[in-house]
Order: C-alpha cells, then sequence, then structure tokens
C-alpha cells in the first residue's frame, strides 16, 4: 500500500474549512462539551481506551485532549490534529499531566506515516468532521500493522426512520454551528474503508463504539 494520492483542490479547501472552524472553536471548546463529557463521553472514553493495545498507537483528531488521561501505561502514542490551535490546548493539558505524547499538525485524510506503522489507531468523535470520511478510515487502515485494531467512538445517525429523517434535515445546520455532521453513517463507513470484521456497541442509541482488527 501506499500513500494517499495528493487532495484535490476541493478536497484541499474542505481540509482548511475545518482547521479553520477548529481553531476558531478550540478557546470554547472545552466548555461546550463539557456537559456532554460529563454525562456520556467521558464514560465511554474510559471504556474504549481499556480496549486499546500497548505498543505504538496513533490518536486521530486529539482535540484539545480530552483522551489524554485514558492513554494506556506504556503506550507510545502519537496524536495527530488538523487544527493548530487545538493541538496548542491539548500540549498544555499533556504537560499539566504529565503524559509524554507526540503532538503532531497533520490532515486525517492525508497522514504523513509509513504504511504499517502502528499497532493501533484511535479517534472518537473525529469522523464526523473528517470531510471524506472513507479517504481518512482508507488512511487509518494503511498505517496500520496487519493485526493491528482500530478503535472509534463516533456519533452516527439515527436507525430511526424518523430519528435519521431529521438529523439529514438538521445536519447542514449543525454543520455551520460545529463543524459535525450528525447523520454520517460511520459502521458503513469503516467497511468501505477496506476492514472487514467489525465489533460495534450501540450506547444511548446514536453513539457507537467499534473496534476493527486490520486482516492479517
Amino acid at each position: 500500500m501506499t500513500k494517499a494520492a495528493p487532495e484535490t483542490r476541493e478536497e484541499t479547501n474542505a481540509a482548511r474549512d475545518v482547521q479553520r472552524r477548529y481553531d476558531r472553536a478550540a478557546r470554547f471548546y472545552d466548555r461546550r462539551t463539557a456537559l456532554m463529557e460529563r454525562f456520556t463521553f467521558g464514560r465511554l472514553r474510559k471504556k474504549l481506551w481499556s480496549r486499546v493495545p500497548t505498543g505504538r498507537v496513533l490518536e486521530i483528531g486529539v482535540g484539545t485532549g480530552a483522551n489524554l488521561p485514558f492513554y494506556p501505561d506504556g503506550a507510545e502514542v502519537t496524536a495527530v490534529d488538523i487544527s493548530e490551535r487545538m493541538l496548542e490546548r491539548a500540549n498544555k493539558k499533556a504537560h499539566a499531566l504529565g503524559v509524554d505524547v507526540q503532538l503532531v499538525q497533520m490532515d486525517a485524510q492525508q497522514l504523513e506515516f509509513e504504511d504499517e506503522s502502528f499497532d493501533a489507531v484511535v479517534a472518537t468523535c473525529v469522523f464526523c468532521s473528517v470531510p471524506d470520511p472513507v479517504l481518512g478510515l482508507t488512511e487509518a487502515k494503511r498505517v496500520l500493522r496487519p493485526g493491528g485494531k482500530l478503535v472509534l467512538m463516533e456519533h452516527v445517525r439515527a436507525e430511526n426512520r424518523i430519528a435519521g429523517k431529521l438529523m439529514d434535515w438538521l445536519n447542514p445546520l449543525m454543520v455551520r454551528m460545529s463543524g459535525a455532521n450528525i447523520n454520517r453513517r460511520t459502521v458503513e463507513n469503516v467497511r468501505a474503508g477496506g476492514f472487514k470484521d467489525m465489533t460495534v456497541e450501540s450506547h444511548r442509541g446514536i453513539v457507537r463504539l467499534i473496534e476493527a482488527p486490520k486482516d492479517v
């Protein structure tokens, strides 16, 4: 396998839009998400990271560093994000917690790592914002070693027909407000990214914990 082909102008522009949106949001992001972290995501992050193997680990979309307290002992973690401002806040949090992590600005759609570089790739609430999620997931698979594992926590489109249609209708507004698509079919996108087998847990109807090994 080889690195993804260079992005088209449209893909580059879409990535820059995401970067600018999260640069603007970085200052207030933790306050904006505090309630959700307290009542849902914090518990699920701990559960998710308990399933991440030690070794070389890549976190895609580290954001302001919400996952830093849960990194497994002994893991060599590299964490990337498209937003420089988000990374600045993650860096401060890592220093405050004493967490050893390499933080790098990078687009999930164009990972600058060699093939088969990591034992695990982890992302939480990220592929709702990547402009081309299948491309990003294909890149995640590329950098995983054979037998390595993709581990995700993602919110997805509701399976209920009416709720799903409502999410479709609201999605353009939510993207403008927060940058996140609320109607992504991420389980299907993981499969389209080349992962054949996976286990999926549903939480609160629209949150999924996904584990997908890369074929040996």
